[in-house]
């Protein structure tokens, strides 16, 4: 068992998907903003399932890709130690943050949930933030140019067509 994948796992995306979500329901609860759950019948429930199926793939594709090649874990306080060019990676630079968007957006879409939806936004808006003033910056430090090349070639969200490869190779390294 990786412990420090685990505690990151825990602490990140438990807090994003689990722990935040958990007291907005709390503290909507009895209100108008109070969430409930849609029914198979409704379109909001297969989209949230598509989302969902999305969003799980993306993130535990990518924690896998960081067990096997990252050496290291995606939280900034067992930073990766290999720059991780491979899965997902290869079309976008943050699959693991966009899966849990997905995952997110899903639950906000089952459980018809204004406020969640607002939790969506601000989760966003933060990484939106995070990633170009801090993460990244920490990236070019430990990578040099070679995360300059990839940063130059593979979008922050929206995902490129084909995948990334590293100096014509048709598997990076």
């Amino acid at each position: 068992m990786n412990w420090p994948m685990v505690r990151a796992i825990l602490i990140l995306p438990g807090t994003v998907i689990v722990y935040v979500p958990v007291i907005i329901f709390w503290l909507t609860s009895g209100t108008k903003w109070e969430f409930f759950a849609t029914t198979y019948s409704h379109v909001e429930f297969w989209l949230a399932v598509v989302l969902a199926a999305t969003g799980l793939s993306l993130a535990i594709g990518s924690v896998r890709v960081f067990l096997l090649f990252g050496d290291g874990t995606p939280a900034p306080w067992d930073p990766p130690k290999k720059l991780v060019i491979k899965g997902a990676y290869r079309y976008i630079r943050n699959p693991m943050i966009s899966g849990v968007l997905f995952f997110l957006a899903a639950m906000s879409l089952y459980f018809q949930s204004w406020p969640l939806a607002g939790w969506v936004v601000v989760f966003f808006a933060g990484n939106a933030f995070y990633f170009p003033f801090s993460e990244e910056k920490g990236l070019e430090i430990r990578f040099a140019e070679r995360y300059r090349i990839y940063k130059k070639n593979v979008p922050r969200w929206i995902p490129r067509l084909t995948p990334y490869t590293l100096n014509g190779k048709s598997k990076p390294s």
